[in-house]
């Protein structure tokens, strides 16, 4: 089977880490690859943020690689495009998974955040009133009730014994309250599988002093948009992590990172976190689309990139190495090669 991947470059160092990517599932062999057009590099070509169809493409591909893109902090106009990503795809599921690399991270662990992707503060509803600012938070019981479950299902499939909530819901009794409440109903399908609650202040301690107390963190969407950055610090890098967004019909998989304009074109940007998303990719179609060999691969590139980091060192500036970006691809790819040989 022939799988649809669209293909968005992105931002700054976007268009070097995708290509990475590409060369991974060109290596593997069964993708169509569809270019889409969004960001800022793609507006000051065509002098639009984004193609007119690019939404339509989109819920038609199998999934979606896609570089980052860059959101300026100064303008109040601009809305996230990564956000409107998600909403108009509707990937409620936003998936990160991290894992200690030996002489490399801080600690030992296996754990995986799975966050609220469309709701909480991100849905934007804000403004000015008499020099008081004010931004209006949303919890809904649909969206609680959907991430859960998804929450609870990854665990099992993932052969993981327990699912811990995070929230402040002793303060946001109403939001983090609905959530909570949600989540052990939910929990009650799943007897197999422990659910736990902590507080999202005790959670950011724990993760520094216990990381391995940890399997799946399910998190409200700012929480676990800061929580991911710190379990980024764990791993060793934000440049390591990468993420998948999940929805009903597609999803889109991305490095946990950012533009990073300074280094953009100079082939010095990590990959690593491009190449994790694209081992998420092949994971993903592979359950969804009940494709073995797709699993396989996964594992395969999961242990060609950590060969390349433990073993070989093989790691860009970020890390303290001396590899350019296509020099690691170069090393995964011939790991990679090596391990289904």
């Amino acid at each position: 089977m022939v799988y649809k991947i669209g293909v968005v470059r992105g931002d700054g160092i976007g268009p070097e880490v995708v290509e990475q990517a590409l060369r991974v599932l060109s290596f593997i062999g069964n993708f169509e690859f569809v270019e889409l057009g969004i960001g800022y590099t793609y507006m000051s070509r065509h002098g639009e943020l984004y193609q007119r169809d690019f939404f339509d493409v989109a819920r038609g591909l199998d999934a979606v690689l896609k570089g980052p893109l860059n959101t300026p902090w100064d303008r109040r106009d601009f809305r996230s495009l990564n956000y409107l990503i998600r909403r108009e795809l509707d990937l409620y599921a936003n998936v990160r998974p991290f894992k200690s690399y030996e002489g490399l991270s801080l600690g030992r662990f296996d754990f995986t955040i799975v966050r609220e992707n469309l709701e909480d503060l991100y849905v934007g509803v804000e403004g000015e009133v008499g020099g008081v600012a004010v931004s209006v938070r949303f919890t809904s019981r649909q969206e609680a009730e959907r991430v859960s479950r998804f929450a609870f299902e990854y665990a099992r499939r993932e052969g993981l014994e327990k699912v811990t909530l995070v929230h402040k819901a002793n303060i946001l009794k109403y939001t983090d309250g609905l959530l909570r409440e949600t989540f052990f109903a939910v929990a009650k399908d799943y007897p197999d599988i422990r659910a736990e609650e902590v507080l999202v202040d005790t959670s950011a301690y724990k993760l520094v002093r216990e990381p391995s107390s940890f399997r799946v963190i399910l998190t409200p969407n700012l929480y676990g948009d800061i929580l991911s950055d710190l379990a980024a610090a764990l791993v060793g890098g934000l440049g390591l992590c990468g993420s998948a967004q999940i929805g009903p019909r597609t999803a889109v998989f991305e490095p946990v990172h950012g533009v990073a304009f300074d280094i953009a074109g100079k082939n010095l940007a990590n990959p690593y976190g491009m190449l994790e998303a694209t081992r998420l990719l092949l994971k993903y179609l592979g359950w969804s689309r009940g494709d073995s060999s797709l699993l396989k691969w996964s594992k395969a590139l999961e242990g060609a990139i950590r060969r390349a980091v433990q073993e070989q060192g093989a790691v860009t500036p970020d890390l303290g190495g001396k590899y350019h970006t296509s020099e690691v691809g170069d090393a995964v790819l011939k790991n990679l090669s090596s391990e289904n040989s």
